[in-house]
């Protein structure tokens, strides 16, 4: 199975890295891509350009054995939308199976997602949470309908994925960072340090891009 982990990077950080790389190694990954997107649909224009946001991805995934980057949204024009990314998966990988990987808080929106029900044709969906997390919320943020779609593909156990090649749903518990992409931005227009917060290579680079700046 290939995990997928898609965001911005904008920039990237531990926060992204750890629980993907504890989903990798939990469920026993084949492989873990970390997709960059060109154009987000859900948020807005990001802080550095395509190339400064790859090259950071590279520094900061170069020390990660089965990390790949998948660089397909970036190559693509228009909205960079989930859905046409594990499309293209598929035909480039037909016989293998795949997980998203996203946050509780993506999740809590999923339903508006771009074609978000045909997601579930495509793969399962590792949501990463913090221990304890009580699944009734979903039924308090959705509507009735969806939320009791994704309640019926909810998986018990890791087990369960292996029972069918796409559509279930993982509450995955992993390490969680208080860390965001927006907090190294406030963080470094003061001028703190935020080198705990990247590996090393990448934070190297991004001062080198802000002194330049």
């Amino acid at each position: 199975m290939i995990g997928i982990f898609g965001g911005t990077f904008d920039p990237v950080h531990y926060g992204h890295i750890k629980p993907a790389l504890s989903v990798k190694d939990a469920l026993h990954l084949e492989q873990l891509r970390f997709i960059p997107n060109r154009v987000p649909p859900h948020r807005e224009t990001p802080w550095l350009d395509v190339d400064q946001r790859l090259a950071l991805l590279k520094s900061a995934l170069a020390e990660y054995e089965g990390v790949v980057i998948d660089e397909r949204e970036l190559e693509r024009e228009g909205p960079s939308y989930m859905v046409d990314t594990l499309r293209s998966l598929k035909e480039d990988f037909p016989q293998q199976s795949f997980c998203l990987i996203i946050g509780m808080d993506a999740f809590m929106g999923i339903n508006r997602w771009h074609r978000w029900r045909e997601l579930f044709e495509l793969c399962h969906i590792i949501v990463t949470q913090r221990p304890g997390f009580d699944e009734s919320v979903i039924a308090d943020k959705m509507d009735a309908d969806d939320a009791d779609f994704l309640q019926q593909k909810i998986a018990r156990n890791i087990s369960d994925l292996t029972l069918q090649p796409t559509g279930k749903i993982l509450l995955q518990s992993v390490p969680q960072l208080d860390i965001s992409s927006t907090m190294i931005r406030e963080s470094l227009s003061r001028g703190e340090d935020i080198s705990q917060w990247m590996p090393a290579a990448a934070y190297t680079q991004l001062r080198g891009l802000v002194n330049d700046n």
